[in-house]
């Protein structure tokens, strides 16, 4: 029998012989005490492809977010994000257990917030009675949003609107690494209009473990004293650190690959009965779809097609989303697309 293909998410890949290879040969030392250099080398590369003073290698894309807000917020301040972000759905509400922070929801289009659903967002600074608003999170590529690019446009504006009103600017780019690839921004354009930005190893770019946080100079080692906090602190993490090299180095521009698979997976959406694209487009690699109840719960579709050995993740009563990534070929793909096709929707 075929192995299954695994659609239900980017962060299911097993590291490849070579970042093995590379891992069974990291240099490494304490990094509490600053002398692992696989460690240290790493965070400069991220530092000087991301553009700014300097980087934290942290275990998570939670933790380099939570480390942000704690960097940007005080206890009683309130960050303002779209309402489906990661931030806030999916992270187990580590803004307020951890630092004290409201979340102002905010209503985007697929994810993305222009300066228009911001205006009027905001509490007057003298008012007592009310948080204060310290902070704007925006996801890039959003997840729930369906793998959208955030136009860099909207992003300077929203940008130039924050530091109007004295808010600081953090980016989610747990998935910058697609956006990159899908819009041909660099990295460097992104990342000039936020104060703090995380960036992910260990989804789309195939490393086990491993998420940054990068910014100021300053920010970066007050962010060392917070990890600490967090319990984030590691030892010998090099070999960690030499795997998100590798997917560095190796795995940025094949993302291409995953996201031409994933508008294939969703032309089989589209082709079948009682699924609907949301939203419509798909840009990079992931495909979420809404499903009619005449056809059933997203559970059961999941279902169905677990049984011809395809697994997507049912997130909802309604909705599922299948994920592209370095462990699924374009023959996978194919597959995966006809198990849709013929099996999703049948009874």
């Amino acid at each position: 029998m075929a192995a299954a293909i695994d659609l239900r998410s980017d962060t299911v890949t097993k590291p490849t012989p070579e970042m093995r290879a590379a891992m069974f040969a990291a240099e490494v030392g304490d990094d509490v005490y600053g002398e692992d250099p696989s460690i240290n080398s790493l965070e400069e590369h991220v530092a000087d492809a991301l553009g700014t003073d300097a980087a934290i290698f942290v275990p998570s894309g939670t933790m380099a977010n939570q480390i942000a807000v704690r960097l940007h917020c005080r206890p009683g301040d309130e960050l303002l994000s779209d309402a489906t972000s990661h931030v806030y759905l999916w992270e187990g509400g580590a803004p307020a257990a951890l630092s004290g922070v409201t979340t102002r929801l905010i209503d985007g289009k697929f994810g993305v917030l222009t300066v228009r659903d911001l205006e009027g967002k905001l509490h007057a600074p003298d008012d007592i009675h009310s948080p204060n608003s310290r902070l704007v999170c925006l996801e890039n590529t959003h997840n729930r949003g369906g793998g959208r690019v955030y136009p860099v446009e909207t992003v300077r504006e929203v940008s130039a609107w924050a530091r109007r009103h004295g808010l600081a600017m953090h980016l989610d780019g747990a998935r910058l690494w697609n956006a990159v690839v899908a819009s041909g921004v660099p990295a460097r354009e992104w990342c000039g209009h936020f104060d703090t930005v995380s960036v992910c190893f260990s989804k789309g770019l195939g490393a086990p473990v491993g998420s940054a946080l990068a910014g100021p100079r300053e920010l970066i080692h007050r962010a060392r004293r917070v990890r600490k906090l967090y319990g984030g602190a590691m030892r010998q993490a090099g070999f960690l650190a030499a795997a998100c090299r590798y997917a560095l180095d190796h795995h940025v521009e094949r993302l291409a690959e995953d996201h031409a698979n994933a508008k294939l997976l969703a032309a089989a959406v589209a082709d079948t009965p009682g699924l609907t694209l949301a939203p419509p487009q798909v840009e990079t690699n992931l495909v979420w779809f809404e499903v009619a109840p005449e056809i059933g719960t997203a559970r059961q579709v999941a279902g169905r097609l677990r049984e011809h050995g395809v697994l997507v993740a049912a997130l909802g009563e309604t909705v599922v989303r299948a994920c592209t990534h370095l462990d699924v070929s374009r023959a996978d793909c194919e597959r995966a697309a006809e198990v849709i096709r013929r099996h999703a929707a049948a009874g």
